[in-house]
């Protein structure tokens, strides 16, 4: 267990919100473009990169709330990959409406997972593999996916965009609570976070490969 002797900012439902709304507004703009492409350095395509992510927001929504759910699992969702190697999710967009479905679908779970956390008693616990987590640890967790994966996409699609800093840095000390020192000392917490989850190197540090980051309440 770290205690950190909580001084932090802690990552709220508004944060979820904030950021699905900038991954929308970034990719909003670009639904004609080939989202087959793979997406950044991962071995998915950009459709199956976003897919994933709003996969993760809903189960995310649905573990937080779920009272009968045991600590030892997740929720009892039918979990598949439509291909090997993709990405195995209980939710799938349908294709025939192209792109604009991926933002819903990520609209959709981030509202879900939002009101979600917004709703739970901080002192509710549900499972996650990288640890038995509180609302926040999921908000957080959504807060991440969104952010990575939307640069994730972004690289496969040939984009540029970088959220705020404010936005990161509470993201950085809730699930990297052993780096987010380092988000001071660069000055930039986007590029920390890039660095903390294995996909940007960060100058005067060696390369990290991500492994996982902390779930649990941090005190």
């Amino acid at each position: 267990m770290i205690d950190q002797h909580d001084t932090r900012s802690p990552v709220t439902a508004d944060d979820v919100e904030a950021a699905v709304q900038l991954s929308l507004q970034t990719l909003a703009a670009e639904l004609d473009a080939d989202f087959s492409q793979s997406a950044g350095g991962l071995d998915w395509s950009c459709w199956e990169t976003l897919e994933h992510t709003a996969d993760g927001l809903w189960a995310y929504g649905a573990q937080v709330v779920s009272r009968r759910t045991p600590l030892d699992r997740y929720v009892a969702l039918s979990w598949h990959r439509e291909r090997p190697g993709g990405p195995p999710n209980a939710l799938f967009a349908q294709r025939e409406e192209g792109p604009a479905a991926l933002l819903e679908l990520l609209e959709a779970g981030g509202g879900l997972l939002a009101a979600a956390v917004r709703t739970t008693a901080p002192q509710v616990r549900a499972f996650h593999s990288y640890g038995v987590a509180d609302p926040e640890g999921f908000a957080a967790m959504g807060v991440v996916e969104i952010l990575v994966h939307t640069e994730d996409v972004v690289r496969g699609l040939g984009l540029d965009w970088a959220p705020p800093g404010g936005l990161c840095e509470r993201a950085l000390a809730r699930l990297f609570p052993e780096v987010a020192e380092v988000a001071t000392e660069s000055g930039d917490p986007w590029a920390t976070l890039l660095w903390a989850t294995g996909r940007a190197e960060l100058p005067g540090r060696p390369r990290r490969v991500f492994e996982q980051w902390h779930s649990a309440p941090l005190a």
